[in-house]
């Protein structure tokens, strides 16, 4: 380090004076600097003493946070509309709808060497409340069956001297087995045959297999029959999908139906 040293008297007093001047500059700034502190902060507890004497009144436009008034709408009312909207939707519902639920039973029956039977029950203890027998040979719908894949569509067309009735009461359908046209499907009312292998097939909710000849049945060959849960969705009153259910979630096969009017 470098010591400083004065080389004769009148230097060490030049150095002092000037040092000292300096010294004495900073202390006047440090001082002035206090005196302004001390004024803003009177002026800011004046200022906070004039806000709590004086209040803002708060308003809804000016502040953000502020929420405006909600108008809550009588008790009464509101049942009335939610009791509107209740009836609406039974009217729309009854007005193309069955009578079946959400999830139905679907069974599929036929010979061998026959046609296939689809049929529709909203329980297994009631009568179908559609029945219709396909034109595809029971053989090739077991085929397409064993490819996991299957939509058959079937498709009416709108009769202008039948515009109240329902969907599942059209006597003929034009049928498609995955994009295939097969024939045509008729109606059906559920006969002594039908009731025999429904009756047969009994508490089954999801299974296949093949029933026996029944006795004092006209069809004395073996019966094919395939049962499962559907879900049933309705999109209108001339279009309704009937969506096999699995249970298990194994990836067995996947049937679809869907009826049609045009």
């Amino acid at each position: 380090m470098k010591t400083i040293m004065a080389k004769n008297p009148q230097d060490s007093s030049s150095f002092s004076k000037r040092y000292n001047f300096h010294w004495k500059n900073k202390i006047a700034e440090h001082q002035e600097n206090e005196d302004e502190n001390q004024k803003t902060e009177q002026m800011m507890k004046k200022s906070e003493l004039h806000l709590k004497n004086h209040p803002i009144p708060q308003n809804s436009s000016s502040t953000g946070s502020t929420k405006t008034p909600v108008k809550k709408f009588p008790a009464i009312a509101v049942s009335k509309l939610r009791s509107g909207f209740l009836l609406g939707k039974a009217r729309a519902r009854s007005h193309f709808s069955s009578g079946l639920g959400s999830k139905v039973v679907g069974t599929l029956f036929g010979q061998r060497r026959g046609h296939v039977h689809f049929a529709i029950q909203d329980d297994f203890k009631l009568g179908p409340a559609f029945l219709v027998e396909l034109a595809t040979p029971t053989s090739v719908l077991v085929k397409e069956m064993a490819s996991g894949l299957v939509r058959i569509a079937l498709e009416c067309d709108k009769r202008p001297d039948k515009k109240g009735s329902k969907l599942l009461e059209e006597p003929v359908w034009r049928t498609y087995c995955n994009g295939k046209k097969c024939g045509f499907a008729m109606r059906r009312e559920c006969g002594p045959d039908e009731s025999k292998v429904l009756n047969a097939i009994g508490r089954i909710s999801m299974g296949a297999g093949v029933l026996p000849g029944l006795p004092g049945s006209e069809s004395d060959g073996e019966m094919m029959y395939m049962r499962a849960k559907f879900e049933r969705v309705v999109g209108s009153k001339d279009s309704e999908a009937f969506y096999m259910m699995n249970p298990d979630g194994n990836g067995g096969p996947e049937l679809s139906i869907y009826l049609l009017r045009v």
